[in-house]
């Protein structure tokens, strides 16, 4: 079950923002949906852990270090960004809309000598499966299936973190032959554990998703 927060801005010991929930927190991830307003200042804080960031809307955000150094990030809407620990900062959006980011906090160095299997999906599916980038704690995929498309069979190694950018409806066949249809809507997020199965998208539009897969 989610884990909905309402707190005062100046509570939040992370961003500023007006509404979080915590969607999954076990012992390899802490995930916050949070919901950020804009030109709203964060106190001093620091993440100790390292993390992904999915950005569900496009803005820019500037970065001010204790130390006065000063960094901007601007994304664009499901972009993918890799946030290492670092030190004191305050953050603000400094865009005119607010702004949904999916933090997956986490919490174990990971696994450096992890191997794709044979069917792992970025080989068997690469026009459905991109790697937008990895290393020792995660891998992130992206994965796009057009109207009435099906990725072959394929098996997910690792536990992952899904963040849905668009509405889904996907008939999910395992290696068994058992048939489910999943639903989601655009911003939710699951967690998945290793499974082999096949994917159909059952409607007429197309699918987007972010998967963080975890070491």
């Amino acid at each position: 079950m989610h884990k909905r927060v309402l707190l005062p801005l100046a509570a939040i010991a992370g961003f500023a923002i007006a509404e979080s929930t915590t969607p999954i927190d076990n012992d390899q991830v802490k995930v916050i949906h949070a919901h950020e307003n804009p030109h709203v200042k964060t106190r001093l804080h620091q993440h100790k852990v390292n993390r992904v960031m999915i950005y569900e809307n496009a803005g820019k955000q500037i970065i001010a270090e204790e130390g006065g150094a000063q960094r901007t990030l601007d994304f664009k809407a499901g972009d993918v960004k890799w946030s290492p620990a670092g030190g004191m900062h305050t953050a603000e959006i400094v865009s005119n809309g607010p702004v949904s980011i999916v933090e997956v906090e986490l919490k174990k160095a990971g696994k450096s000598d992890w191997k794709p299997g044979a069917l792992d999906p970025v080989k068997v599916d690469p026009k459905h499966y991109k790697v937008e980038f990895e290393n020792n704690q995660v891998r992130v995929l992206r994965v796009k299936i057009g109207p009435h498309e099906t990725a072959p069979m394929h098996e997910h190694g690792l536990n992952r973190v899904v963040v849905y950018l668009t509405d889904q409806e996907i008939k999910v066949t395992s290696k068994d032959g058992k048939v489910e249809v999943a639903r989601h809507k655009a911003g939710d997020v699951s967690w998945g554990a290793p499974m082999t199965h096949k994917e159909e998208n059952v409607t007429g539009k197309p699918f987007e998703v972010v998967v963080a897969e975890i070491k």
